[in-house]
């Protein structure tokens, strides 16, 4: 993992290496490219005033995804797409056909991916989710019942999101010690939720009716209304883990909000629409916030230069103590 990646200099060589793939798209020189955001990966719009769709073009951060992976990940959304499963964009092939091209820089290759770019804009936090998150909530179902019956492709391979790859000691997003602004005496804290989320976990277990294929990234950001219309984009983080924490994803960064224990229920009710879950799933909602908070706050540290790190800082940190510390006492009073 390359921390502090994305500095300015280097955003704009990787706008020059996507400005040179352009033609392998068709698209024109007129096209106009913008950056359009910096998360783990490096995503630029691409508009040609010769085409009627933009593109949305992704540039793979080093180190973290194989070609297996990404190639994957499209396997994936198009089988999604092709059952009517859910709303989300097309991928698009160069016109030599491959699904992913790419540049040297340096000494890597920086995997590239072009996707149809659809309408809507992302839900307003500042706003009443609850009926987004009802249709979320319809979505996951549907999600995790295709991921259930789906026969994957052979080689097929994603990461896995598990105790050890999330807070454990392989982790894919980085040490959450490495917190911004952690003092000993959080770090103790978190070493004790650390271990309780352990127990927990493994006392949940990994079955595949309980854990295997997901999106594991559904927050707002990653999702587009317009009108009654719920999309979902950006499956690079899909993998295998458990189901239920597709809920804790898809209230990344507004954890602490007032609206947490609607938005709970609202999702609860629209995923029990569509399948039906257990007491000990439902139950397990604390447990997978409070690990998918403590992932979160070791990306932030891991992604320091991105716009989300720098916006929340250490105020995120005091945030996942105080979490932490509300779920060790309710496992303590249970």
């Amino acid at each position: 993992m390359t921390k502090g990646l994305y500095q300015n200099p280097f955003i704009q060589t990787l706008h020059q290496g996507v400005e040179n793939l352009l033609p392998e798209w068709g698209l024109s020189g007129d096209t106009d490219l913008s950056l359009l955001c910096i998360s783990e990966n490096a995503t630029f719009l691409a508009r040609d005033p010769q085409r009627e769709n933009p593109l949305v073009i992704r540039v793979h951060r080093p180190g973290y995804h194989t070609r297996a992976e990404i190639e994957s990940e499209l396997a994936w959304i198009a089988s999604l797409r092709e059952n009517d499963t859910v709303i989300t964009p097309a991928f698009v092939a160069t016109q030599n056909g491959d699904s992913i091209t790419g540049f040297a820089l340096g000494d890597e290759q920086r995997p590239v991916v072009a996707f149809e770019h659809i309408r809507g804009g992302q839900p307003d936090e500042s706003g009443d989710l609850s009926d987004g998150f009802f249709q979320l909530g319809r979505i996951t179902a549907r999600l995790h019942q295709h991921a259930r019956q789906w026969q994957r492709p052979d080689g097929f391979v994603r990461k896995i999101w598990n105790f050890e790859t999330t807070v454990g000691a392989t982790p894919h997003w980085g040490d959450w010690r490495e917190a911004m602004g952690l003092q000993e005496d959080g770090k103790f804290l978190l070493e004790r939720c650390t271990e309780v989320l352990k127990t927990q976990l493994a006392d949940y277990g990994s079955t595949p009716d309980r854990f295997g294929l997901m999106h594991a990234d559904l927050r707002l950001t990653n999702l587009l209304a317009d009108a009654d219309q719920l999309a979902v984009i950006d499956f690079d983080d899909c993998g295998f883990s458990w189901f239920m924490y597709d809920f804790a994803a898809a209230i990344s960064f507004i954890e602490t909000s007032p609206q947490i224990p609607a938005l709970q229920t609202a999702w609860l009710e629209g995923y029990q629409q569509v399948a039906t879950l257990s007491p000990a799933e439902i139950a397990s909602l604390p447990m997978f916030i409070t690990l998918r908070r403590l992932l979160l706050t070791a990306w932030l540290a891991s992604h320091c230069e991105t716009p989300t790190a720098q916006e929340l800082g250490s105020d995120y940190t005091d945030g996942t103590l105080a979490i932490a510390d509300n779920f060790l006492s309710n496992t303590q009073a249970a």
